[in-house]
């Protein structure tokens, strides 16, 4: 559960920076290539994911009419078999990349849909340049900044599953397109944390490799970029 449990990397902070210190804590250069390669594989996830995110708009029929089954043993995967697969050497890369594809290849849907408006390929465009100004922005602020956000862990994670539960009801029950803006708008907040937190943790090397830190800054990116595209599309609509 090391991937998502954000209390757990919490912990492996404090032992590695507090009180806590270990025979296990890294020395500054080996800190620095856990870095790196920590980015190197972000940046070959979000390869991987935008290469699924082609061959889902391409099949957002099929996607849209199977994405619980996708989705569910995607999200299954994603909790406890990349867990499982993070230290074998080689299967781990090819777990990585399969769910970053999946991953992509599931906003199919949301993707084929905001590109047959209109101006959708400007939307499109302007959500990930966004998104990708945003993360980068506060990647930075994370790296540099003395604020300490280890102790958001716990609170982001209860403010995440409250702001889904609030869509999924607005989504169902009152379908109100005011209540989508704000509720993306609210998620938007959340997953701007999440950034910090997770970056944060990562130049401490609270992740155990560089695939978990990897994870989960393609969810961040993700997430982020699902959700300004969902608000780019609301308010860009010609309707």
């Amino acid at each position: 559960m090391g991937l998502y449990d954000r209390e757990y990397i919490r912990n492996k902070t404090l032992e590695q920076t507090g009180e806590e210190t270990t025979a296990g804590v890294r020395t500054k250069s080996q800190l620095a290539v856990f870095i790196k390669q920590t980015y190197q594989l972000f940046a070959a996830s979000m390869i991987a994911g935008a290469a699924g995110s082609y061959v889902g708009v391409g099949a957002a029929a099929f996607v849209a009419a199977n994405y619980w089954l996708i989705a569910i043993p995607w999200l299954i995967f994603g909790i406890f078999g990349l867990n499982l697969l993070k230290d074998k050497p080689g299967i781990n890369l090819i777990a990585l990349f399969a769910f970053t594809f999946v991953g992509g290849f599931m906003i199919g849907p949301l993707l084929s849909a905001i590109l047959h408006m209109s101006n959708g390929a400007a939307l499109v465009s302007n959500a990930f340049i966004t998104t990708a100004v945003i993360f980068g922005a506060l990647s930075l602020y994370a790296m540099n900044t003395t604020r300490d956000f280890s102790s958001w862990g716990k609170p982001l994670m209860i403010a995440f599953v409250i702001i889904i539960v609030a869509s999924l009801i607005n989504v169902f029950f009152f379908k109100s397109p005011l209540g989508m803006v704000v509720i993306e708008g609210i998620f938007l907040i959340i997953i701007s944390a999440m950034v910090l937190y997770d970056t944060q943790n990562i130049i401490r090397g609270a992740y155990s490799t560089p695939i978990e830190g990897a994870i989960a800054l393609y969810l961040d990116f993700l997430n982020m970029f699902i959700t300004l595209l969902q608000l780019f599309g609301i308010l860009g609509s010609d309707d």
